[in-house]
C-alpha cells in the first residue's frame, strides 16, 4: 500500500468477514501517516482514515465532502476547536466534527462517520454491512 492520500483499495478483509463481524481490516498502523488521512475503499463506500496522532485518536468518516460532493476530505487538515476533533475540507475549508459528523461552520452538511479500533497492529473500521 502507498503511503499517499489517494484511494487505496483494500483487499486485506473479504466482505464476508466485515458481514459478519461488523468490521473490515482497512490497513496496517504503519501504512497511515501520523497525524493525517488516508482513504481506504471498502465495497463501494471510500472511508478518510485518520491516525490523529496528537492525540493518540483514530477517527474515519465519508471521503466525499458533503459540500460540493468532491472526494477530498482523507486530504483535509485535521485539528481541534474547544477539544473537538475536526477536519477541515482542503478545497472549501468547511470543518467537521470526527466524532458526530456535524459541520462545525453552522452548515446543514454533516458526515458519515465510523467507529474506528486498533487491533494487533492492523485499523479496523466498523461498517455493518454498508457498502456491500
Amino acid at each position: 500500500m502507498e503511503l499517499h492520500d489517494q484511494t487505496q483499495p483494500s483487499a486485506i478483509s473479504t466482505s464476508e468477514e466485515a458481514a459478519a463481524t461488523g468490521w473490515f481490516r482497512a490497513a496496517r498502523v504503519a501504512d497511515f501517516p501520523e497525524d493525517g488521512g488516508m482513504c481506504v475503499k471498502y465495497g463501494s463506500l471510500q472511508i478518510a482514515v485518520f491516525n490523529f496522532t496528537r492525540r493518540g485518536e483514530w477517527y474515519a468518516c465519508q471521503n466525499q465532502c458533503p459540500h460540493k460532493m468532491q472526494m477530498i476530505l482523507a486530504r483535509g487538515i485535521i485539528g481541534s476547536h474547544q477539544g473537538e476533533p475536526k477536519v477541515a475540507c482542503p478545497f472549501h475549508k468547511k470543518t467537521f466534527s470526527l466524532r458526530s459528523g456535524q459541520c462545525l461552520n453552522g452548515d446543514e452538511h454533516s458526515l458519515t462517520v465510523y467507529p474506528v479500533r486498533v487491533d494487533d497492529g492492523y485499523v479496523y473500521i466498523g461498517v455493518g454491512a454498508e457498502g456491500l
